[in-house]
């Protein structure tokens, strides 16, 4: 029997502020998928735990040094889950126009997600 659970996307970035926060709104009415977010940073708004990857299908970081973060601090619940880096830098504001656009560029990109 098929499985029809919808998809668990994680987004990462520093501060769980701007960026993968904004990537997580906008999956929040889209069907076939889940999102949280958290951030690598001591000051995160919510800060990445083993328990956030093990809830995952799918790590989606902003930056290379996330997915090194992660592969460095969280390397078993890590283990087996497919690990995508969007490239996109630390300069945009929350729900920015330009970001939001990004990112659903680079989503469609990775993951072929329909908007």
């Amino acid at each position: 029997m098929p499985d029809f659970s919808p998809s668990k996307l994680l987004f990462i970035c520093s501060q769980n502020r701007w960026r993968s926060l904004t990537a997580e709104r906008l999956f929040d009415h889209h069907p076939g998928y889940e999102a949280r977010s958290a951030g690598t940073e001591p000051g995160a708004r919510v800060r990445v735990t083993a328990g956030h990857l093990g809830w995952a299908d799918t790590v989606i970081v902003m930056e290379r040094k996330h997915a090194d973060y992660l592969r460095q601090k969280f390397p078993e619940a890590l283990a087996g889950k497919r690990l995508l880096t969007l490239r996109i830098p630390d300069k945009f504001q929350f729900m920015a126009p330009i970001l939001q656009e990004l990112l659903r560029e680079r989503l469609t990109e990775h993951l072929g997600v329909a908007w």
